[in-house]
């Protein structure tokens, strides 16, 4: 019964701190490698993510460089960005590649609040797959008599109690990410 408890918690958890990242690579009026850093980049015919092929730096607060650590990856970086929806322009000098992060309009604020609430409610929903699953492994332990019938309304109180706390920490890094969002 406690293993099945701990993987659920470790499985919300996973889904709380993904919910997080997905909310880093939501663009705030403020450059951040974290919008670009999972870019799929076409790299000698393989797919690979933009952190394995340059650094990044923030000299301004709304001006991103990419150094790509191969002179050659610089078009296929460039590609990848231009084919995002980031809606941002990349311009190179041969070594460096440059993002200018324009000033977010009050509508294009409001949508980024949309884009993290559907990315919150897919968090809950993942958080609520794993006690789903947990609750049928638990009845499947009781039916086959391994577990009594007290075990599992309190096995079942600690699992809603560790959920609820679970999409608690999702619903403030929500609050979190939306006053960032609106922040002019």
């Amino acid at each position: 019964m406690s293993m099945i408890l701990d993987d659920a918690a470790t499985k919300m958890a996973a889904a709380v701190s993904r919910t997080r990242e997905e909310f880093s690579a939501v663009r705030t009026g403020r450059a951040s490698p974290a919008f670009v850093e999972k870019l799929q980049v076409e790299y000698y015919g393989t797919d690979v993510p933009l952190q394995q092929l340059a650094g990044f730096a923030v000299p301004e607060a709304r001006t991103l460089v990419i150094t790509p650590f191969d002179k050659d990856s610089i078009t296929g970086i460039e590609k990848a960005i231009q084919q995002s929806d980031l809606g941002l322009n990349p311009s190179s000098d041969g070594v460096n590649i440059r993002l200018n992060f324009p000033q977010l309009t009050e509508e294009r604020r409001r949508d980024y609040v949309r884009v993290v609430k559907q990315k919150a409610e897919d968090g809950r929903v993942q958080i609520r797959n794993a006690r789903r699953s947990a609750r049928q492994e638990l009845e499947s332990l009781q039916k086959d008599g391994d577990l009594s019938e007290d075990d599992l309304v309190r096995a079942e109180k600690e699992l809603d109690k560790v959920t609820h706390a679970r999409e608690a920490e999702i619903d403030k890094a929500l609050d979190q990410k939306e006053q960032e969002l609106l922040e002019v």
